[in-house]
């Protein structure tokens, strides 16, 4: 893609037994506790030094009644961040453009 890369993670978060700030050893993850799913999307430009042209992400309980409907918003964000940079999206901003009064004919 011209306008540059986009890039979607998915995760699955899980809570274990270790303590937050403990070295990491054999963790034991904990059963029957809530398990956040977190998606995160952003959109780099294609330069020398990618800068984020948009981004998007969202941490929810993969046990919540409305799952449906936060991943169909999930989906509808990431595609607007994927979106991002391409001609059609360009958005103006404030000192984008500069005009002058020209001279009467």
């Amino acid at each position: 893609d011209s306008s540059g890369t986009f890039v979607q993670l998915r995760v699955t978060l899980v809570q274990t037994a270790c303590r937050k700030r403990a070295p990491r050893q054999n963790c034991k993850t904990l059963e029957n506790r809530r398990k956040p799913t977190c998606l995160a999307c952003y959109k780099f430009d294609s330069s020398d030094v990618p800068k984020v042209l948009d981004k998007y992400h969202n941490c929810g309980p993969s046990h919540h009644l409305a799952v449906k409907e936060i991943k169909q918003r999930d989906e509808a964000e990431c595609r607007a961040v994927e979106e991002a940079g391409k001609s059609s999206d360009v958005l103006y901003l404030p000192g984008m453009y500069a005009f002058s009064k020209g001279l009467p004919a």
